[in-house]
Formats: structure tokens, sequence, C-alpha cells
């Protein structure tokens, strides 16, 4: 046994033949403190989570209801349910499969994606979903650290899959599945005679049930490793304790499904309270828009950036169905807050969340939303602003943004472990205000705070003022380094219209920031560009945008 196995010498005794997650879960003395304490986060030793999900809404009589929707077919309880044990009967019937394996999951989001992973979770796999559109190098990375030996991917996704596989150290097995919902794929032919019944593998609350690797908005995604009792403990979380989620409830959203924003969203939540799941393979803000309205989508999951657009959504397409929107992957600008409020009526719920903690921990209901603000921590987290000693600083301050609750990092043999939890706590990343009711209102990423001339300045809050011009489609501020000043504020624009070269606009861009915000943080540079580089799930990758070279200018 290892030193990691002996460090989580605490863990129940695991369910699975493979032991590789267990042995590579980061030392005990190096995770952050889980908080069960409250009522909703208390489990049971042993259950699987995918077989406890459909279980509720089963024994609740919910088996005809729409379990997920899509534009090519609607699964109800009792069809998902089916094809995910098909799902775990192929799988276990495939020579070499045992429990604790890592099972690499690729596809864009449909049901025979959710039936999927859910199959592999009752077969007693550990998930590995991946966005649909990464490439062969950055599979081969994730095949590597998870040593993947078997692959289900949906057959128009292969090619990437295929050729990472022939690089990685061990070539996995790969089956192939028909996510446009027909039946003539290997996946679907070896499920077809198998019984409709499953006794999910016996694993442990504490057996690791997905590993979901982070988006890379700083370079190099690393693995974070959640257990069953974490699916289960973010479907209490967000859902019941900030979004009312009931099961006439039918979510949609944006955010891929390998994405755990989107898995949580789209899948787990609307399961977990026996609601619907509408799932869009094409879910840009135009087809989104015209989702809602064909579905009657209740409630949204989406990034800033899709609200925006929507906002300026076809003249008659009806949003009225909505009761809630819930927004992540960055900051929601207050502006964009308060035109939704004026379009839709609905007060946007700004959550917090991160790929190390699965999902949300800071999010307030739609009734206590505040532009500008993203709420406060969730029933059983607990958030604190601490400085760079740990130490609580006072209301009003900035500093960093640390959280504990049911669920926390674990990386999968990463030694950026003990960069992220300190003292027991999670250190998010983010730099962050908290006032005195305990609302927190976000600042900068913490390696996106700028100091420019001896000032502290929060490239978010440059970002919303130049939004506030009419110009001004979208854009994202970073520092660069500076010999004077030590770093300049540089802006990159998408504009609205066709005005890249006209530098009357940067001026007048520059005017209006100092008009808006305090002057010393105008942009000195603004370079105009055709789009952000963005990950899969929206988020602007603010490292690339430093190695751009874009039409600038320095005052």
């Amino acid at each position: 046994m290892n030193r990691q196995a002996k460090g989580n010498a605490r863990l129940t005794p695991s369910g699975f033949e493979d032991a590789f997650a267990r042995n590579n879960l980061p030392a005990s003395e190096d995770w952050p403190v889980l908080d069960l304490s409250h009522p909703g986060y208390r489990f049971a030793p042993r259950f699987n989570c995918a077989q406890a999900l459909l279980h509720t809404a089963l024994a609740a009589g919910f088996g005809p209801r729409p379990a997920l929707i899509s534009p090519q077919e609607t699964l109800t309880y009792t069809a998902l349910e089916s094809r995910s044990n098909q799902v775990a009967h192929a799988l276990t019937g495939l020579p070499g499969f045992s429990s604790g394996q890592r099972v690499l999951l690729r596809g864009p989001n449909n049901p025979q994606f959710v039936a999927s992973w859910l199959g592999i979770v009752k077969a007693g796999g550990i998930a590995v979903a991946t966005m649909p559109l990464l490439r062969a190098q950055e599979l081969t990375s994730i095949l590597d650290a998870a040593d993947v030996a078997l692959a289900l991917c949906d057959e128009r996704w292969l090619g990437e899959l295929e050729s990472a596989g022939l690089a990685a150290q061990r070539p996995p097995r790969i089956v192939a599945f028909d996510g446009s919902a027909s039946t003539g794929s290997e996946l679907e032919q070896l499920a077809a005679d198998t019984p409709t019944t499953f006794n999910a593998v016996d694993t442990a609350a504490d057996d690791v049930a997905l590993i979901a690797f982070t988006s890379g908005t700083t370079g190099k995604p690393k693995g974070t490793m959640h257990f069953h009792r974490d699916v289960l403990a973010i479907c209490q979380g967000l859902p019941r304790h900030c979004l009312d989620a009931r099961s006439s409830d039918r979510f949609i959203g944006s955010p891929p499904l390998a994405f755990t924003f989107g898995l949580g969203g789209l899948a787990l939540f609307p399961l977990s309270v026996g609601a619907a799941g509408i799932l869009l393979e094409d879910a840009g803000p135009s087809a989104l828009a015209a989702g809602i309205e064909r579905f009657g989508a209740t409630v949204c999951f989406t990034a800033p950036t899709a609200y925006r657009a929507m906002l300026t959504s076809p003249a008659g397409l009806k949003l009225d169905s909505l009761r809630c929107s819930v927004s992540a992957g960055e900051t929601l600008p207050a502006a964009t807050f308060e035109a939704w409020q004026d379009l839709t009526g609905l007060a946007s719920v700004d959550s917090l969340g991160s790929t190390e903690l699965l999902h949300a921990f800071v999010a307030s209901p739609p009734e206590r939303m505040r532009a500008g603000y993203t709420g406060e921590a969730l029933a059983g987290y607990t958030a604190r602003v601490v400085d760079d000693a740990m130490q609580s600083v006072a209301p009003g301050v900035a500093g960093l943004l640390a959280i504990r609750g049911p669920t926390g990092c674990r990386y999968l043999n990463d030694a950026r472990q003990r960069e992220y939890v300190h003292d027991g706590w999670n250190l998010t990343g983010d730099t962050y205000v908290v006032d005195e009711s305990g609302y927190f209102r976000f600042i900068a990423r913490s390696d996106d705070m700028i100091i420019s001339a001896g000032y502290n300045i929060a490239g978010p809050e440059v970002e919303t003022a130049l939004l506030s011009h009419a110009s001004v489609h979208e854009c994202a501020v970073v520092g660069v380094a500076d010999a004077q000043r030590g770093q300049l504020v540089h802006a990159y624009v998408v504009t609205k219209t066709d005005e890249s070269g006209n530098s009357r606009l940067m001026t007048e861009l520059q005017n209006h920031v100092k008009q808006t915000i305090a002057p010393y943080k105008y942009p000195r540079r603004i370079s105009f560009i055709d789009a952000l580089p963005r990950t899969e799930t929206g988020k602007v990758q603010r490292f690339k945008l430093r190695s751009i070279d874009g039409v600038s200018q320095v005052d």
C-alpha cells in the first residue's frame, strides 16, 4: 500500500477491484476539511449514486415521466433506467473490465451520453467525461493521467480519440455509441440483448465516481476526483437550497455535460428531483433561446456571454416559461444582470462553483440576488475572505476566497493539491470582498489582479465599464509587463461593428472608462480582436490573451 493509500486509511472499504483511484488520491493531510454536519449531507456509508438518483424518481412513481428530452428523442425515467442498465451489462461483459476502471466518455449533449454515464457508474466504473471538441493531444494527456483502458465515444466524434489512443501510453479499447438515437453502433449492439435490470456495484460512499478535468483557463488541466456521495451532495446544494427545484421543472442550458456545471445542471439536478433535462447538441445563444420556447424550459443554466446574446433574441421569441436563470463560468456583470431582468423579469442566480468542488458553493435564491454580487455561501458550506496568512479580513476588504463544506478538492496525483488547499480550506483562486450581511462580491481572479504604478486594479471592474459602452460586444482585461509601471491595463475588445482600426474609438473607450470608474484604472492599451479565446465551457483564457498581438495604443 503506497503513502496515499495509507494517508487515506479513514476511507470506507472500497467496492472496487481496481485500486487506481484510492492509490492516487492526495495524502489525507493535504485534503480539505469535509463538513458533512448539515442534515442534507448525511449519507449512508455505502451506495451507488447512479442507482440512487434513478431509484428516487422511480420510487415516487415517475417512471412514465420524461427524464431526458432532446430534439431526437425523449427518454422516460423507466426507459433511462433500462438503457443505463443495459450499458452497465455491456461494460461488465467486456473482457478485462473491472470495477474501479476509468472509462472515458466523449460526445455532445444527448440522452445516450447521460445513459452511458449512469451505466458506467452503475457498473462500478469511474466516469471520465471529456469535452467533445478536445483535440488528440489534449485527449492523450487525459488518457495517460487517468490510465484509461476503455472509452465510450459518440461515433460522430471518433477521429481525435482514435488518434489520441495511438499516442497514449496504454491505447484504450474504444466502443462507439450512436448519440443521434439510432441503434447501429457497437455499444447498442453489445447492450441489445442484455437484461433491463442490473444490480449496481456495491460502492462505498467515498469510492470515486468520476474524474473531471479542469477546463484549462490557466494552462495544464488537472484531474479532480469526486466520490459517490459528492454527486448526491451537490444535488442537495444549489437545486434545493437556492433554486427550489421541483419535479415539474424542465432544465435547459449550454454547458457540456463533460463540464461539471453542465453535468449537474442538465442531468444530476433534474434527475434528483424527478424533473426533466433538455439536452441540445447545438446550444449557442440563438438555439438555446429557441429551445427554451420549444420545450417550455423553466430553469436555464448558461454563461453571462449567452445571456448578453439572448438579450437580442428575435422579436416574438417567448422566454416566459422560465422561472429561474443560473449563470456561471464568469462573473455576471451588473449591467447584464439588470438587462436580463428588464427583459424577462428574472433575477439571475450568479453561482460560483469550481470543478475542484464539483459544483456551486456560493449563490443566493433569485429573490435575494443583488446585481453585481455572487451571493451567500450555500447551506452546508462556509465561506471566508482571508489574507495570505489565512486570517479573515474585515468586511469590505479584498482577500482570497476560502471555502469549506461537504465537497472539496482532491486532485489526481498532482502536486498542485497543496496550492489549492491550505489549512483545510479550499482556496478557489478568486479575490472577493464580503459585506456585513455575508454577501460576496467578486473582484478578480487572484492571478488576474493588476498592480500598476502601485494601484491594485481588478480586471473585471474595467471589463464592466467597457461593456457599458454601446460599441463593445465583449471584452477581457489583463495586466501586461511594463518597465515604468510594473504592469499596464490591456483590454481586448470585440466590437459590435467593424471598427477595429478606429483610433477614435480607442480614445472614446478610454475616456468612457475614465468617466465610469476611477481614471487610473483605464486601459492604457486596447487591442481589437475578432473573438476572445475561450474554453469549451465559455471561460475566457486570459493566459492566451497575453500572447496575442493586436492593434494597440499606449498612452
